[in-house]
């Protein structure tokens, strides 16, 4: 099954207006990016994109790699 990815680009300049659903989804507790990916509706790439710009802005922690080599996603503690 073939999958029509958008440009790099265009999910760069969708950061700014997905990371507040990014962090919404980590409310509940921490998840992977499949598992964010699924709660947003968004293609597993894209949210990968989103969830590392997240964490290099400090937005995001993560833990140890889950039995499938998954990292879970927490929310860092507001400053």
């Amino acid at each position: 099954m073939s999958e029509e990815r958008r440009d790099l680009r265009e999910i760069v300049r969708d950061e700014m207006l997905v990371r507040d659903r990014v962090l919404a989804a980590l409310e509940s507790g921490p998840k992977t990016v499949p598992e964010i990916a699924a709660e947003l509706g968004a293609p597993s790439y894209e949210v990968m994109h989103w969830v590392m710009a997240a964490r290099k802005y400090g937005y995001l922690g993560e833990s140890l790699p889950t039995e499938d080599g998954y990292y879970r996603y927490t929310l860092k503690a507001k400053e």
